[in-house]
């Protein structure tokens, strides 16, 4: 059976995203030498990402550019190239290289994606597909940077998510940054 996990970001408030849809400060601190050695390290790995289409929008508007592939070319190597899946009942095509559009229903779609071959998942952003998936019990592992910054206001990973979810902390690691890498576990 396929791993599915998410990788996120979120500030001490607990948001993803500000009221606005913006994440830019999750990338405060990217300078500190250990940290990017962490998020090289990351992008390595073989699994394949999926989206909801508002992440999936940004992700697509940012990493082919000449300044992603300049300020972060391993990640921007890996986002462009790695296998990559968008849940949209909107769109019409996924243009973005190496990308495949479904449109079925999100949890009957990862159960058969989880059941069948391939590498591991990972979401990243996407918090309407986190709670819902979160609440079927089809997300495996956690993986949460916390960010030194309070926005005040945005949306929540799990909003929406109809009963508590209890994860068992596997790991933490702080960096020179002041951000925190949690790993939590199912």
């Amino acid at each position: 059976m396929r791993k599915l996990t998410v990788f996120n970001h979120i500030s001490l408030d607990g948001y993803f995203v500000s009221a606005n849809g913006d994440m830019s400060w999750a990338h405060r601190g990217s300078d500190d030498p250990e940290y990017q050695a962490f998020v090289s390290g990351n992008a390595s790995g073989d699994s394949e990402m999926l989206f909801g289409r508002v992440t999936y929008d940004m992700m697509a508007s940012f990493w082919p550019t000449p300044i992603a592939r300049q300020q972060m070319p391993v990640v921007a190597d890996k986002m462009n190239n790695g296998r990559k899946v968008v849940f949209s009942r909107k769109m019409d095509k996924a243009t973005w290289n190496n990308t495949k559009l479904v449109k079925g229903n999100l949890v009957e779609e990862v159960k058969k994606m989880k059941a069948g071959e391939g590498p591991d998942m990972v979401i990243m952003g996407s918090g309407s597909i986190i709670a819902q998936l979160a609440a079927a019990g089809l997300i495996d592992t956690y993986l949460i940077v916390v960010n030194p910054v309070a926005l005040g206001d945005g949306r929540t990973l799990f909003e929406g998510l109809p009963n508590m979810l209890s994860l068992k902390l596997k790991s933490s690691r702080t960096f020179n940054n002041g951000k925190t890498f949690l790993t939590y576990e199912a």
